[in-house]
């Protein structure tokens, strides 16, 4: 190709063309035909007569439900608390009731109204609906903590470009200090969305704000450290990471058990799954699981860090052969294209690379 410009437009153009197709594979593939996959529910009842009920439900649901019976209709309510079960049946002649935890998915507990509603209607009665674990009044879908997840992402990975581009001048240490000052700021941003200004968070606003340190916090540190080798390349990267793979696989729009295998495998480890499954388990399941997934949270954070300390080494290491090799070979590192060479050249060409992947990455 004989433009050089025009190359340079068309390179630049295969980083969007690659979000286009990943982000439709990853949305489409997650979200637009959910059906259930497992989904755990439990009929109330120890006689003979539950068990048959309970096992006429699986024969029917196939492999899109796993049944279970409970003797108590407490032992229904703990499990849903827990997020063992999505929906529990209690039988009863004349008033039937279902137990849900919209808290914990707005879409499975509807899953499940639509799995035992019919039943009720065979037997000519309505079918009461409890739920035992509603979201507050001000996020009545539930679905808030995704969108909450969506903004912490977004702060965290867009400030990539400015410290990895930007900042690559800068030592290694003062890029990480600036990591987790970039990550508090994120998170205090994200506390104050979830906090006063749309309540989502009516407790507990410490807790979200240390969790949205961390999980942020991970993400800057695996940019950082990745930008050191991928270089222009780190944008696409994070967005697959933590937007792709992420979002889809949180469980803020459907939980695990209505997605295929692939997105469901996902949330078993994924950092958004573990910000949101760890907020919910705080402000709404009295904490319960929230070691898991905090634990979560640190576990990519740690990789994050293990991360930035390889690029640093490597950094010290290339930064070493250049200097032990003089000056004439700074010169050599500075040729490009145009024939120009000299570290004036090579720092306007940095320069420039770095605001290219700013604006391609805040731009997404």
């Amino acid at each position: 190709m004989r433009s050089p410009a025009l190359r340079h437009v068309l390179t630049h153009l295969i980083t969007p063309l690659l979000m286009c197709i990943g982000m439709g594979l990853a949305y489409m593939g997650a979200f637009v035909t959910p059906e259930p996959h497992h989904l755990p529910v439990a009929v109330v009842g120890t006689t003979p007569q539950a068990k048959v009920f309970a096992q006429t439900v699986k024969d029917t649901g196939g492999k899109k439900l796993d049944v279970r019976t409970v003797a108590t209709r407490a032992d229904a309510v703990g499990l849903l608390e827990s997020r063992e079960v999505t929906g529990a049946y209690v039988p009863d002649a004349k008033a039937p009731e279902l137990l849900v935890a919209s808290a914990a998915s707005d879409m499975g507990a509807t899953a499940v109204e639509k799995v035992f509603t019919p039943v009720a209607a065979r037997q000519g009665v309505p079918l009461k609906v409890t739920d035992v674990a509603r979201p507050v009044a001000d996020d009545p879908t539930g679905q808030g903590l995704f969108f909450l997840l969506i903004a912490v992402s977004i702060g965290s990975y867009a400030s990539v470009a400015a410290l990895g581009a930007a900042g690559a001048a800068l030592a290694m240490r003062v890029r990480a200090l600036l990591v987790l000052g970039v990550s508090a700021v994120v998170g205090g941003i994200g506390a104050l969305l979830a906090g006063p200004v749309f309540h989502l968070a009516h407790h507990d606003l410490a807790g979200v704000w240390g969790m949205a340190w961390v999980y942020s916090a991970g993400i800057l540190f695996i940019g950082v450290g990745l930008h050191t080798f991928l270089k222009r390349w780190t944008t696409l990267t994070m967005m697959v990471l933590f937007v792709m793979l992420n979002f889809t696989s949180s469980g803020g729009l459907f939980r695990p058990e209505l997605q295929n295998g692939f997105f469901g495998t996902l949330h078993a480890f994924w950092n958004g799954a573990g910000f949101v499954e760890g907020v919910r388990s705080l402000l709404y399941f009295g904490n319960d699981g929230l070691a898991r997934d905090v634990w979560t949270l640190v576990l990519w954070l740690l990789a994050g860090i293990v991360v930035t300390a390889v690029a640093a080494l490597y950094e010290r290491t290339v930064r070493a052969r250049r200097e032990a090799a003089g000056p004439g070979s700074e010169a050599a590192h500075a040729e490009t294209g145009t024939g120009r060479t000299g570290p004036r050249h090579a720092r306007d060409e940095a320069a420039r690379e770095a605001a290219e992947e700013a604006e391609e990455s805040v731009g997404v």
